[in-house]
């Protein structure tokens, strides 16, 4: 299921293309307003003359220049451009994701539930183009779409589904690659992961802190620090830890191999209703202050996480079966054959050199069954984009997200003291939503 996978390596050339090329829709200080320069926090504020002390204008001289409003610095950490972005520095040379990276540079435009945040921040949550919701932009919900919206937002096709216990993504019955499959690395998946009983005390702890609107038909929580994404800013804020709920998930989390050593520096809750069209798009999560793990428990309902991929690429695709036995045929099998049809016995069967498609053409439906858990790494989580769609939104569902550092904030980086301090604050587990 890929929890083997080596864990890939994040090189300083594609932080470096990420931090040149990051694109974001909001955050949570607005463009327009003036920032403070950069390692300079404590300024002194300038003093504005009050209305008795500033001159009048003379009723023959123009009036005096309006005064600039002072700006309280908000002392935000400044990190340096150029050693940030793609999820930060790490051991083990280049990287195997190059062109990946790029493009994902390219794309990556406000879609993680993070960035909303800062949209929210600098908005105000819930202020978003509809009543209710917190949507911007393009984005919209059930409660923001009109009559007069021209069509729904785009809700995919799914042409192969991710089988846990091979780990290939195998072809749908009814679609074009009916019959074959692919490796599909970088996910690991456990059903039952949590009981019943600690699913419906983990949702009514939930339930009595406010849900704040968030884009797309969603609802949030948040337990983290405040980050600008696009100016690779941080602050610890108002963060006061992972809640209390989640120590032990954490420590469950530690007996899945592929988890050694993971420790969540963020949580986000996220709240899905069919009543709202709740959905999210195609996008990569940050990789400049998220490590490569992304981890998230699903509650309350089954769901379909929706794998897609920009790339310029072509997939590898092998068969999956031959008539006779049904069975599955490994890779390695393919490599010496060539098409041929053998009919000198009853039923047939066809063996088939290997198949490229273009990277574009493949979607791959994830089945996220109820109170499961699942990690995206490697490839799953640097060359192919998550999305939810609305159509997959049958009921009530609660995401849990959990987040690591990257290598940048971790030990032997840049920023390994920072690092340190939001760990200490994220594992107290005495968090309240932020």
């Amino acid at each position: 299921m890929g929890s083997g996978t080596t864990t890939p390596s994040i090189p300083r050339g594609a932080s470096r293309l990420w931090s040149a090329t990051r694109c974001r829709e909001a955050c949570w200080e607005t463009e327009s307003a003036p920032q403070p320069p950069p390692h300079h926090h404590h300024h002194a504020l300038q003093q504005l003359p009050g209305p008795a002390t500033r001159p009048a204008p003379s009723p023959r001289s123009p009036p005096p220049p309006p005064q600039p409003r002072p700006r309280l610095p908000a002392a935000p950490l400044h990190l340096q451009p150029g050693g940030g972005g793609g999820g930060g520095e790490q051991e083990g040379g280049e990287t195997p994701y190059p062109e990946a990276r790029a493009e994902a540079a390219m794309m990556v435009a406000g879609m993680e539930e993070e960035e909303e945040e800062e949209e929210e921040a600098a908005g105000g949550g819930g202020g978003g183009e509809g009543p209710g919701c917190g949507c911007k932009g393009i984005r919209s919900c059930l409660l923001c779409e009109g009559p007069a919206q021209a069509a729904p937002p785009p809700q995919g096709e799914d042409n192969f589904t991710y089988c846990p216990a091979t780990g290939l993504a195998k072809g749908n019955e009814h679609s074009e690659f009916a019959g074959w499959a692919f490796p599909f690395p970088g996910v690991f998946l456990t059903e039952e992961f949590v009981s019943e009983e600690e699913e419906a005390e983990m949702v009514a702890l939930m339930d009595r802190d406010e849900w704040k609107p968030s884009q797309s038909g969603r609802k949030k929580q948040d337990y983290g620090p405040k980050v600008n994404f696009k100016k690779q800013r941080l602050k610890a804020g108002s963060f006061t830890g992972l809640p209390s709920f989640s120590k032990k998930i954490v420590t469950q989390m530690k007996a899945c191999s592929v988890l050694g050593g993971f420790l969540p520096v963020e949580q986000c809750n996220l709240d899905y209703r069919p009543e709202r069209g709740s959905a999210i798009d195609p996008h990569f999560d940050d990789w400049w202050l998220w490590g490569e793990r992304l981890v998230s428990l699903n509650l309350l309902s089954n769901t379909v996480l929706s794998m897609s991929c920009d790339s310029e690429d072509s997939i590898q695709l092998f068969p999956t079966f031959s008539k006779e036995s049904g069975e599955l045929s490994p890779p390695g099998s393919l490599t010496e054959t060539s098409a041929c049809k053998s009919s000198n016995k009853q039923g047939t069967d066809y063996v088939l050199s290997p198949r490229l498609v273009p990277s574009k053409e493949v979607t791959v439906a994830i089945h996220l069954p109820r109170r499961s858990l699942v990690v995206l790494h490697g490839d799953a989580r640097y060359r192919w984009k998550h999305a939810i769609y609305r159509k997959n939104i049958e009921h009530r569902r609660v995401c849990v997200t959990f987040r690591e550092l990257s290598a940048e904030f971790s030990t032997g980086g840049r920023h390994e003291e920072l690092g340190k301090e939001l760990l200490e604050i994220a594992l107290s587990f005495q968090g309240t939503p932020v």
